[in-house]
């Protein structure tokens, strides 16, 4: 009777793990880029009575009989699948396609990148990054561009004309990306960036937007000789990484995922979207991906399993107190 209770213990313990999850799924139903988990079951250890034997010229073959103790978790998996974006205007977009933004709570140093898997992931992973579905940016009071969390947003700087994310070493650095703080300088037109001390003259930001390549567009007006000047002008481009198994990242909760460099993800690389990268949608943000009716459909399945085994403990309760009965 102890394997009987042992094993529908373990079914309730199995069972709620499923509804947790289940739980977990209806709850984030209105999450904005929220992927859905998949909870599985295994079996757990046998004791055999009987072993499986071959069998002879003098005598049958008999398998082996094996006694269960119930179930266990067996995965919980993450659903990547792209939900329906929902348009939400201002400084938004969504990614139309695999991959996640980069970002970070505190503001590092560069990361040198070029665009190559094998050569990025190294760098990428050691930078422990937040990852994430959702662009819902906004600008500082310091005029970093940063996510709805604060975290900073990470991209490619624009510092030479006619490529917004070329470096003069022909290299690309990833950093945290900022609208700048001193006039348009150079004879191309493109802001200059300083990030320490005081501008010369205060720029003014009065709109901001992103579209579909990921270039970040700034309208900057400033005073330059008396006179007010306005512009557009492209600040950066956010990076898009890319992973090559992405359910082997970890949530890490806030919408963000996390990677290391001894997880499942394999290899990941760090790019501008377009050509090589999913491209942006532009006021958009990714819906949740939770499918109400087959979560209901699981919790009730879930409830009934759970039901069964409570019967098992009851009915085992029973037995064991007709032997004890017997006794008196």
């Amino acid at each position: 009777m102890l394997r009987a209770m042992d094993s529908a213990v373990s079914g309730l313990r199995a069972h709620q793990n499923k509804l947790d999850v289940i739980g977990h799924n209806i709850a984030n139903v209105n999450t904005v880029g929220y992927k859905s988990q998949s909870y599985t079951f295994k079996d757990t250890m046998y004791q055999s009575a009987n072993a499986s034997t071959n069998g002879t010229a003098d005598s049958g073959g008999v398998n082996a009989a094996q006694y269960g103790y119930g179930s266990l978790m067996g995965t919980i998996s993450i659903d990547m699948t792209a939900s329906t974006p929902t348009y939400v205007g201002g400084f938004s977009a969504t990614i139309d396609g695999n991959g996640f933004f980069v970002t970070k709570a505190t503001k590092d140093g560069k990361i040198q990148t070029n665009g190559l898997a094998a050569n990025d992931t190294a760098a990428i992973k050691k930078a422990n990054y937040d990852y994430t579905r959702v662009g819902q940016f906004k600008v500082d009071s310091n005029g970093y561009i940063v996510d709805g969390n604060g975290n900073f947003v990470y991209g490619y700087r624009n510092t030479q004309a006619n490529d917004p994310v070329a470096t003069p070493n022909g290299n690309r650095d990833l950093e945290a990306l900022r609208i700048p703080q001193t006039v348009p300088g150079n004879a191309a037109g493109y802001p200059t960036f300083v990030d320490d001390g005081n501008p010369a003259n205060a720029l003014e930001c009065t709109s901001i937007k992103i579209n579909k390549a990921g270039n970040i567009e700034a309208t900057l007006t400033y005073e330059e000789n008396g006179e007010t000047k306005s512009g557009v002008f492209t600040i950066g481009t956010v990076a898009i990484i890319t992973f090559q198994n992405q359910e082997g990242l970890t949530k890490d909760g806030s919408n963000y995922y996390k990677a290391s460099e001894n997880d499942n993800t394999g290899t990941c690389s760090a790019d501008v979207p377009g050509s090589n990268r999913a491209s942006l949608m532009p006021g958009y943000l990714e819906a949740s991906n939770v499918d109400m009716a087959v979560e209901f459909s699981e919790m009730i399945m879930a409830e009934r399993g759970f039901q069964a085994n409570s019967k098992i403990i009851t009915v085992s309760d029973e037995i064991l107190s007709d032997l004890i009965n017997m006794k008196r």
